[in-house]
């Protein structure tokens, strides 16, 4: 089963097994079961934050197809949605809004499936998954039990959690307490503020941020779109470098040597010191929008510089050699290493 067809970036060879698993139950059998016969297993939910060597994965693929929402009042003026893993992401954003519930609005148009949330601890336009997460249903994979951890207990920080990175849980499904007052969590991120034309901190009606968002994205090739290969991409393919305040005094003082006294160099931020923007050090390191990888077959998104996008004929080694060109780049010019944010299976970066 080639696993191009599984993964945004529509890359990734066959897998020697692929089972499609359509309830939480039949996730815990095939994944027990391929445990138990000491095969590798790869669980595979939406495919956008993945990339999938071209010599495809030798074991079994479990790919997580499992539906259901429900939504429970908690307490007044709350309401406590239950998601299984297996669920679109982006559609149930659109049911909490069009239910009016406020939380996850700014997390639309965002690609991939309900189970990855967590793990990643998802964040765009200054919300993050962590602010609404009640608890995840998972499987540990160690003992074969299905456990419920608390959001507390899962280490979320920066676009990681304790199950970032590794393989001995799988997440069933997810919790989150959203407000029921048709309006938005407090409008943080400038750019989106500037759009809704609200001063940062305002709260916005939910399918008002929705919307707002989508457009957003839309313009920086962020929403998948069969026929537009700037799509074709894991999104983000870097995280953002947090460094502890004196490592980032000596980063801005070497970005300020290079590009001038007199240049704004984004920061943030971050609980210990702070975060740079890797577009713009991507971007001020000489890689433009569109900057093309072997070929022309993998490039650089024309709308944003984040996305390395799969231009229809690419291959995984091509995206590699990309990739490492970009963080090669950025660390000769700046000394500031960026950290690739899709889970590599089968490749080194």
């Amino acid at each position: 089963m080639p696993l191009s067809g599984y993964t945004t970036l529509r890359l990734g060879g066959p897998a020697t097994r692929f089972i499609e698993a359509r309830t939480a139950r039949e996730v815990v059998d095939a994944v027990r079961g391929a445990d138990s016969s000491g095969e590798p297993v790869l669980v595979l939910g939406g495919g956008s934050n993945v990339l999938v060597a071209d010599e495809g994965f030798d074991g079994t693929v479990v790919h997580i197809a499992s539906k259901g929402v429900t939504e429970d009042c908690t307490t007044p003026g709350l309401v406590q949605l239950t998601a299984e893993a297996g669920e679109n992401w982006d559609d149930v954003v659109a049911k909490t809004v069009a239910a009016g519930l406020g939380g996850l609005e700014c997390l639309s148009g965002i690609p991939g499936l309900v189970g990855a949330t967590p793990v990643q601890n998802v964040g765009a336009y200054g919300v993050e998954v962590a602010e609404v997460l009640v608890s995840v249903d998972l499987l540990d994979r160690a003992s074969g039990e299905v456990r419920t951890l608390t959001a507390d207990q899962l280490g979320l920080a920066y676009r990681t959690s304790v199950l970032k990175g590794t393989n001995r849980a799988v997440v069933l499904r997810v919790r989150f307490e959203l407000a029921d007052t048709g309006m938005s969590a407090p409008i943080r991120y400038a750019e989106l503020a500037n759009t809704l034309g609200v001063a940062p901190g305002e709260r916005v009606p939910v399918d008002r941020v929705r919307q707002s968002v989508l457009d957003l994205r839309r313009g920086k090739g962020m929403v998948l779109d069969e026929d537009d290969h700037d799509t074709w991409s894991a999104g983000s393919f870097f995280t953002n470098p947090v460094l502890p305040r004196g490592e980032l005094d000596d980063a801005v003082a070497r970005i300020a040597a290079h590009v001038g006294p007199d240049v704004r160099i984004p920061q943030y931020p971050a609980e210990g010191g702070g975060k740079l923007s890797a577009a713009w050090l991507i971007e001020r390191a000489g890689f433009a929008k569109g900057y093309p990888g072997p070929g022309g077959r993998v490039s650089l998104s024309h709308s944003h510089t984040l996305a390395l996008t799969n231009r229809g004929d690419g291959t995984t080694a091509d995206l590699v050699a990309l990739a490492a060109e970009v963080r090669d780049g950025v660390h000769k010019v700046f000394g500031v290493r960026l950290e690739a944010e899709p889970v590599l299976v089968g490749v080194t970066l």
